[in-house]
């Protein structure tokens, strides 16, 4: 391979803060407006132009998975825009994430790239960002890395894992919604296993057979609009998040499959027949990439059993083992859908957002340390929105008490997520 030498040049500094906040997505989100409500001069950079990743540029249908209290159950109720408490509307909440920051007087930073960091030994003090305006310095006491892939810490040299043993990885998705249903007549597929009878046999088992490969199930979802229904059924397995050639791989295949989608749609499905594409997300969906060493790593069992653990920062917490197959379409092997029976929530310790060699850093929503089939479970919106919740609490009270993370009492930080609406 060759390389290009870039002469050493100065880098404006931007700016400084207390807290930063890399990833505007829900984890993020949840990070900066707990920390700017806490009053630390908190900033959030995001590379698309708008706050809420896949529940907004994503366009992602509903809120996956069980949480209650905190920012979570806040944002559900601001942002509702229609009887079911779970159905979202991007536009509206692409507006109310944004005007909740803002009085918050978190410094929102859109269309801004993470570059790299600024380290001193193994103290993480800040990170260079492009944009339009160049490369930049911002400095910080605190940085939550919310990217979902973890590229700040991975970049600071935090050791991680991907996938399963082998490395495999659940499949990308892009989400796309369809108008012109009838929605008198029109079902909803919510699992893998919901399905119906046609008179060519089982929809689910049809859709293996005539859907383009590895695309294959069957998933649709109401929206908040008349007409229209949100698809999640575009697949693609064998890529990496972090790899940029394998993202456009999966744009380019995802894309593809979207016309077929719809063709089967109109062939099978009743209330479908005269539906049609009118939007798509403008990012795609990556389910897994990277998982960091922390001082804990969270597993399955510790969700299947629903474990309480003296350091819990998450808390009500509970949904089933999605584990999209890592080798084609519908439920991985080792996923728990209809079988998962657990009724009681599951708690997430600190621990699982501290990496053992870098201070400065916290991990924040689907990068924090846990196990493959763990991560299925803990990685959707509601529970790391109230991740990142926690976060911000827990870094404003380190820059505030100028303390280590797992420094800090811990039931003072339970007492003041309390009064967040955050309780066992």
């Amino acid at each position: 391979m060759k390389y290009y030498i870039e002469p050493s040049k100065e880098i404006p500094v931007k700016g400084s803060v207390e807290v930063l906040v890399v990833g505007g997505g829900p984890s993020g989100f949840g990070a900066a407006l707990s920390s700017g409500r806490m009053g630390r001069k908190t900033m959030i950079v995001e590379s698309y132009g708008a706050i809420g990743g896949v529940a907004t540029t994503g366009i992602m249908s509903h809120w996956t998975g069980h949480q209650e209290g905190g920012i979570f159950e806040e944002l559900r109720e601001k942002a509702r825009d229609c009887e079911s408490e779970e159905v979202i509307n991007p536009e509206k909440l692409k507006i109310v994430m944004l005007k909740m920051l803002q009085e918050a007087g978190v410094i929102i930073k859109l269309y801004t790239n993470f570059s790299d960091v600024i380290m001193e030994e193994d103290t993480l003090r800040g990170i260079i960002t492009e944009s339009k305006s160049g490369r930049e310095a911002i400095y910080c006491d605190m940085l939550i890395d919310s990217t979902g892939d973890g590229d700040v810490a991975a970049k600071a040299g935090v050791p991680f894992e991907k996938g399963r043993q082998d490395g495999g990885m659940q499949p990308m998705t892009i989400m796309f919604k369809v108008a012109g249903v009838d929605m008198d007549r029109a079902m909803f597929f919510w699992g893998f296993e919901d399905t119906m009878k046609l008179p060519e046999g089982d929809l689910q088992t049809v859709g293996r057979k005539e859907l383009p490969s590895p695309a294959g199930h069957i998933l649709l979802y109401p929206s908040s609009l008349p007409g229209v229904v949100t698809a999640n059924m575009t697949n693609v397995i064998n890529v990496d998040g972090t790899n940029t050639e394998d993202l456009i791989k999966a744009e380019i295949q995802c894309r593809e499959q979207i016309s077929e989608i719809i063709k089967f749609l109109r062939r099978h499905i009743p209330g479908y027949e005269g539906c049609y594409l009118i939007d798509s997300a403008n990012m795609i969906g990556v389910r897994e990439t990277r998982r960091f060493e922390a001082h804990y790593q969270l597993n399955e069992r510790d969700i299947s059993e629903a474990c309480v653990f003296d350091d819990w920062v998450v808390s009500k917490s509970r949904f089933f083992f999605d584990l999209h197959n890592v080798e084609g379409a519908g439920l991985d092997a080792d996923g728990e859908y209809k079988t998962f029976t657990q009724d009681k929530p599951f708690t997430i310790p600190l621990r699982c957002f501290v990496p053992k060699r870098i201070r400065g850093l916290l991990l924040n929503g689907r990068n924090i340390s846990g196990t493959h089939k763990a991560h299925s479970s803990y990685r959707v919106m509601p529970i790391v929105m109230n991740m990142g919740n926690a976060m911000g609490v827990v870094a404003a009270m380190s820059v505030n008490q100028g303390k280590h993370p797992l420094e800090i009492d811990i039931d003072t930080i339970h007492s003041e997520l309390s009064k967040q609406n955050i309780t066992l």
